[in-house]
């Protein structure tokens, strides 16, 4: 235990945002010692419903309102309502940090933009969350991960294993989360202009400029004139150490031999066959890659000859670099996921499970906060607004006007 506050205790965050990207960026802020304020419109998030969708994991609890919204207060407010908007705008005024991810026409007319929010607030920092960017002809279009930061970015189309067949779909969340850390750092940086200048300002980050990041490798290659080649089936890898194999078991694992000279003689030890150190068809990188489908051929039989557990003790034991293909119910189970602080051990019931995922940094010699559960629809209204200064005949005022209800 330490008697160091956390890093950001003290900072005041409103979160008026919806799904999941820029919620993700409020969440870290709030594992690290911030005040986060979840601000709902009545009725609740949308993201609340996401799992009645066709095809979505099913569960006892809302583990995906838990992963993203976990360790903040919760609030509902009408912002259709000059009401409801008044009471943001107190908070606001005291508030250091502002996230949003409403498209443009509807900060417009919330009166949300950040030249509606500048003038309640010289030190705020206001975050922007869009699909397409601040400007251009798409920046005030709606977009999600699959559409914005997968498909427009080429990751979908260049992922596929066939490249005769059809793109491949993402997962729930895949770009939402990294694009979350994204506006994190974003604000972190702002954050630390004002340290320096004493005034607020406008960060933001965008889905689509996170996924082309993502595919950065291939998207640069076609700006400096080169060409992006669709990836070949695994049975046409040009090099078979850096492919992946079925064990016995059906469980896969993946090679990454990147350095040949190093491991090929270690490689074909594990596997128990010395004789390929003589064979001239894989005498060299430059032969393993002439005779790649071959060797794929080669290890396909290998591989398929003992289970996995085996195979990870050798290839362990030979200091292979390998990875397993894991799957998502290997994940609960997982031991160094567990010691390396991926998964941070939850005693809070509302919760709904033994160990969350926890965001993805750390300080050390700074505890980050003890995972506690997401706010239900308005929890804390009340609370929120008379520790903003308002008094009880101002809620009540509010109540009544339809700001919010009880």
């Amino acid at each position: 235990m330490t008697d160091r506050l956390p890093i950001l205790h003290g900072i005041k965050v409103l979160d008026v945002a919806s799904y999941i990207a820029a919620p993700v960026a409020t969440t870290i802020m709030a594992d690290f010692g911030a005040d986060v304020i979840k601000v709902e419109a009545p009725g609740g998030d949308p993201y609340r419903g996401i799992t009645r969708n066709p095809g979505m994991p099913e569960a006892n609890i809302d583990y995906h309102w838990q992963l993203n919204n976990r360790n903040k207060k919760g609030i509902v407010l009408n912002l259709t309502t000059e009401a409801g908007r008044s009471a943001l705008f107190r908070l606001v005024a005291q508030a250091d940090v502002f996230v949003t991810n409403f498209t443009r026409p509807a900060r417009e007319k919330l009166q949300l933009t950040w030249d509606d929010l500048r003038p309640l607030n010289d030190r705020l920092i206001y975050a922007s969350m869009t699909a397409y960017g601040e400007q251009g002809p798409e920046s005030a279009k709606t977009g999600f991960d699959s559409t914005a930061y997968w498909a427009r970015s080429g990751l979908m189309h260049m992922v596929k294993s066939d490249p005769l067949g059809t793109p491949a779909r993402s997962l729930p969340g895949q770009g939402d989360h990294p694009t979350g850390v994204s506006l994190f750092g974003a604000i972190m940086l702002g954050l630390y202009d004002r340290q320096r200048t004493g005034k607020g300002g406008k960060v933001h980050t965008s889905l689509i400029a996170n996924g082309l990041w993502s595919n950065g490798f291939y998207a640069q290659s076609v700006l400096s004139g080169g060409t992006a080649p669709m990836r070949p089936r695994r049975e046409d890898m040009p090099n078979a150490l850096t492919n992946h194999y079925r064990c016995r078991d059906g469980r896969w694992f993946i090679l990454s031999v990147v350095n040949q000279e190093r491991e090929w003689d270690r490689l074909i030890e594990a596997i128990e066959r010395p004789e390929l150190a003589r064979d001239h068809r894989f005498e060299s990188p430059a032969a393993r890659s002439a005779h790649a489908r071959e060797l794929v051929d080669l290890l396909d039989d290998v591989f398929a000859a003992r289970d996995w557990a085996e195979w990870r003790e050798r290839l362990d034991g030979a200091r292979i670099t390998f990875g397993v293909i894991g799957m998502a119910e290997d994940i609960p189970d997982d031991v160094q996921m567990k010691a390396s602080g991926a998964l941070a051990p939850a005693d809070d019931p509302g919760l709904g499970a033994p160990y969350v995922v926890d965001t993805p940094m750390w300080v050390e010699g700074v505890e980050k906060s003890r995972p506690v559960a997401a706010p239900a629809p308005g929890e804390h209204t009340e609370a929120v607004l008379q520790a903003a200064g308002l008094s009880d005949s101002e809620i009540a005022e509010l109540r009544a006007s339809g700001a919010f209800s009880a």
